[in-house]
């Protein structure tokens, strides 16, 4: 089969696409032969190896594993002999490793059933983006119908997720982006879009229940004034590179939080299929609708990869496979 392997650290240029031997699942995966995949922030930090801390775990001078890729939705062509809740020809979505090649391997417990009037390339959008604004906004965050909540990057994979399951849980949203996705973000059904280019969203007098933070490009003290008394300030993105990289906000909420009477946190989210199936359910009632800017084919990765960090995408990009 061919998949994108990455066998050194460094620019998109060390991303190839190369001809591998097809992956056996084990007693609790399903082989899927892959519809589509979509780039993650994780991918291009994975593919660098910045922030350097990371190295401890991946590899500190070339990846451990070459594989490419965590969001993916596809085809099931075999299960193992423990897999009892799919079979093959069953179209599924979620996470896995190696998502960049035409046949990848899931465990059962990180894919569920694709609805059918979702495509492959917008089930492949969801597992990371998905995850992290659910249970950023009901497990950090509490959400509850009423609340007030800022989403910062609004127009960007996690924020176009988090604007709508916002709004299902019946709060008034407000959304942060540049001029030119105000329509896309108030079309998601922001109650409230601001231009960061021409006002500071830490500046107004709203004061929010909960602030998901995509960027965080502003002071966390000017962003802790922006809450309720017992508003909640989620940091779900960050700056990448140096040492810790989208790390440092995480350590600077953890050194003010003892000052403040706002929740500052960061979050790292985690896989669960009841949450990948709550997203599946927020999409067949419409919910929520992935928002897809650009595909591209599998030779080319590296051009997706370098237009995710330009940091300008609209939603998600996507990897499609015939």
């Amino acid at each position: 089969m061919k998949a994108i392997v990455c066998r050194t650290y460094g620019s998109p240029n060390v991303l190839h696409l190369e001809e591998t031997a097809t992956p056996t699942p084990t007693d609790d995966q399903v082989l899927l032969r892959v519809r589509a995949a979509s780039v993650n922030p994780y991918d291009w930090h994975f593919m660098r190896g910045s922030p350097y801390i990371m190295r401890m775990l991946s590899g500190l001078t070339r990846p451990k594993d070459i594989r490419v890729g965590v969001d993916v939705a596809g085809v099931v062509e075999t299960v193992g002999s423990k897999v009892t809740r799919y079979k093959p020809g069953d179209a599924v979505f979620g996470g896995c490793r190696g998502a960049f090649a035409e046949y990848a391997c899931a465990a059962e417990t990180s894919i569920v059933a694709k609805p059918a009037k979702v495509t492959f390339e917008q089930a492949a959008t969801v597992a990371v983006a998905g995850y992290t604004a659910l249970q950023g906004l009901r497990d950090k965050g509490r959400i509850q119908g009423g609340h007030n909540v800022l989403v910062n990057g609004a127009s960007g994979g996690v924020g176009t997720f988090a604007v709508q399951i916002a709004k299902s849980f019946g709060a008034r949203v407000t959304g942060v982006c540049s001029t030119r996705n105000l329509d896309l973000v108030r079309s998601l059904g922001a109650d409230r879009v601001i231009d960061y280019t021409r006002e500071d969203f830490t500046t107004g007098s709203d004061r929010y229940d909960i602030v998901l933070d995509c960027h965080a490009s502003r002071p966390l003290l000017a962003c802790a004034g922006i809450l309720a008394p017992t508003g909640n300030y989620i940091i779900v993105g960050a700056p990448g590179g140096g040492l810790i990289g989208p790390l440092r906000p995480a350590v600077k909420a953890f050194a003010l939080a003892p000052f403040v009477r706002p929740t500052l946190t960061m979050m790292m989210a985690q896989s669960n299929p009841d949450d990948l199936a709550a997203i599946a359910d927020l999409m067949k009632t419409g919910a929520v609708t992935p928002v897809i800017d650009r595909s591209y084919r599998l030779d080319e990765v590296p051009d997706a990869i370098r237009y995710l960090e330009l940091g300008h995408a609209r939603g998600k990009v996507v990897i499609t496979l015939a």
